[in-house]
């Protein structure tokens, strides 16, 4: 009995482990099948991309402070960030990639880079 191609259904010719009759037909039933799962990680990239883009637009020179509202004016998602990190006191800093911030009183914001990362 001859095996089909799991995309399009021609005979496969070749090795007996060979499931596809091309590159394309391997290329196009992968891509179907990781489908919803490409498709959340693209869309969370896409937040974090945006969220870390308004914070080094707002902080360009490595530490600054500004407010929720302008974070938020902006389209800052604080839902999404890469890590978290705690200080001593049990602050704590929100960081997007090299980008961090932590929460301060009356809705201001103090902005960071992550020290590994800003050039020497």
């Amino acid at each position: 009995m001859d095996k089909v191609c799991l995309e399009c259904g021609i005979p496969v010719k070749g090795r007996q482990d060979k499931k596809f009759c091309s590159d394309s037909c391997r290329n196009a039933y992968n891509n179907r099948q990781n489908k919803a799962v490409n498709n959340l990680v693209r869309n969370i990239n896409r937040v974090l991309s945006k969220n870390r883009r308004i914070l080094a637009e707002l902080n360009p020179h490595g530490k600054s402070k500004t407010t929720r509202d302008i974070l938020a004016g902006k389209g800052f998602d604080f839902k999404y960030f890469t890590g978290i990190y705690e200080t001593r006191k049990g602050g704590r800093y929100y960081f997007v990639y090299e980008q961090g911030y932590i929460f301060l009183d009356h809705n201001q914001v103090a902005l960071v880079v992550k020290e590994d990362y800003v050039d020497q």
